[in-house]
């Protein structure tokens, strides 16, 4: 049975969100808000995090997941960056974007691409989201909540918890967030290729 925790959507309550930073240091599976809708998260270490993340979202084996970050500083460690992405990732930031990118060594390769060597890192706009990473201290390796079936991910905790109460350890709720895909932007070469037109601005990588 999930765990439910109701968090302000701009001042979250702290110990509430310490709650939930000290069930993700325990190999906790939490769905949780972003900039662009609901998530399902888990930390880097966590091995059987993202098994359980393609269970329930009924996922191939292939699915490549995001390392969701709180600063620039910390989205450069994983990854690395060209002068030019480096500008432009960093004018985006915190921002609607999915940015793919070659991993550093400080990437676990099982999250990694298996031959690309590119991961996905994105610094979202949302307090609560903020908030779980600060206290961490680290990336949550991430996947949007979309539900087999479905084509957008559930705008609010409450349903989220009715629906998967009993496949997740916890559910931070922040109230309504309307689900607005990101822009996903592949840098794993020299240059931007959009992916997928989301929600960000494009113009600075076009």
């Amino acid at each position: 049975m999930a765990r439910y925790f109701d968090l302000h959507p701009v001042t979250p309550q702290a110990r509430s969100v310490a709650q939930v930073v000290a069930m993700l240091r325990e190999g906790a599976l939490i769905a949780y808000p972003t900039d662009s809708g609901y998530a399902l998260g888990c930390t880097m270490e966590n091995h059987e995090g993202p098994d359980r993340i393609r269970r329930i979202r009924r996922l191939s084996s292939r699915h490549d997941f995001t390392l969701v970050c709180a600063s620039f500083g910390q989205l450069g460690q994983l990854v690395r960056l060209g002068n030019s992405a480096f500008r432009a990732i960093k004018a985006s930031t915190p921002g609607p974007y999915t940015f793919i990118l070659p991993a550093t060594g400080e990437v676990p390769r099982r999250l990694a691409h298996p031959k690309k060597k590119t991961v996905g890192v994105r610094i979202p706009d949302n307090a609560v989201c903020q908030a779980l990473l600060s206290e961490l201290g680290e990336p949550l390796l991430s996947s949007t909540l979309i539900l087999p079936d479905h084509e957008d991910s559930p705008t609010d905790g409450w349903s989220i918890k009715e629906q998967l109460e009993h496949v997740l350890d916890a559910v931070v709720d922040a109230g309504e967030v309307i689900a607005q895909p990101t822009t996903v932007v592949d840098w794993s070469e020299d240059y931007p290729e959009i992916r997928r037109y989301g929600s960000g601005d494009t113009a600075r990588f076009e």
